[in-house]
């Protein structure tokens, strides 16, 4: 694993590397920094980038390192925020030209608990206008570009700029929004991880909404462990959001090594399957099989009853 670019590394992994002194949080964000400055030109997926305020954020976590506290598995690892999310100081712009004077005077709780596990926020990442939109287009300050394809691909949405910073590797981790998909499907479309968590496991305080009663913090980045690290650390109750205080913090970096073995992983035999080219469900498929053979019970569920007069648009 040591022979991968240092962008192409898990959090994981790179917190490794940092714990034995071989990579430094400085080296690390300058990295991002110079790789972000080489291709987001193109990917156009950061509608902010904080150089300055970045690398002072790098630096305390190296002299924290260097003094002996070690903050946890996150500690000096860079990451990009959806901007959807106040950031002291910053503005939370929620994609659209209307609200670019709209400047935080306070962190989201979501960036304040990052920032108390050492990780260094990189900057901003484009939104579709509002969260409203899962192609990942936005017309006031431009699309993302899908980082798989030459030419412009869709990178999927509203997370758009996330999914592709991460994809990209101009950061290891991302913070995104999901309602109705928004996390899951710029992070399938981008080829990385993502997770659209719990209603009320993660505070939503500080974060622009689209639906009070649908949306959620989601968490994009290389592997499912660092998704869960990062989880891990954003969970718990929040006094500024009564959805979170009787959601006591649960270990789900635990239970990780418990594997899939015995749990239930069902299809939903819906009209989504409707027209779905042949090459797309059987990948969709074999992933099912992947998750029974390493133990977990693969089930099938029929359409509902609610949906069964329902097709889908056929143009």
């Amino acid at each position: 694993m040591s022979e991968l670019p240092l962008h192409y590394m898990t959090l994981s992994h790179l917190a490794h590397l940092m714990k034995k002194g071989s990579l430094s949080p400085v080296e690390l964000i300058n990295h991002c920094l110079k790789r972000i400055d080489s291709l987001d030109n193109k990917l156009n997926s950061f509608c902010l980038v904080c150089p300055e305020r970045a690398a002072t954020a790098a630096k305390m976590a190296e002299m924290a390192f260097q003094g002996g506290l070690d903050l946890g598995p996150l500690h000096g690892i860079p990451y990009a925020v959806k901007d959807l999310y106040d950031v002291k100081g910053l503005a939370t712009t929620a994609g659209t030209r209307l609200l670019r004077g709209n400047i935080a005077s306070a962190d989201s709780t979501a960036i304040r608990k990052l920032a108390g596990t050492g990780m260094v926020m990189v900057g901003k990442t484009k939104t579709v206008q509002f969260a409203f939109g899962g192609a990942g287009i936005n017309h006031d300050q431009g699309t993302p570009h899908n980082p798989w394809q030459k030419t412009h691909y869709l990178p999927g949405g509203s997370s758009s700029g996330s999914g592709v910073a991460v994809a990209a590797g101009m950061v290891p981790a991302a913070l995104g929004t999901d309602t109705g998909g928004s996390v899951r499907i710029p992070a399938s479309l981008c080829g990385i991880v993502g997770l659209k968590t719990t209603m009320g496991r993660i505070s939503r305080f500080g974060v622009y909404p689209l639906s009070w009663s649908l949306d959620t913090v989601g968490v994009m980045a290389r592997s499912v462990e660092d998704v869960a690290l990062i989880y891990q650390a954003l969970q718990g109750p929040d006094q500024d959001d009564k959805d979170t205080l009787e959601h006591p913090p649960h270990d789900v970096v635990r239970s990780l090594k418990d594997g899939v073995k015995g749990l239930r992983v069902a299809f939903a035999e819906s009209v989504f399957w409707d027209n779905v080219e042949p090459e797309i469900a059987n990948a969709v498929r074999d992933c099912g099989t992947v998750f029974e053979k390493l133990g977990a019970n693969l089930d099938s569920i029929p359409e509902p009853s609610k949906l069964a007069g329902f097709r889908m648009f056929t143009p």
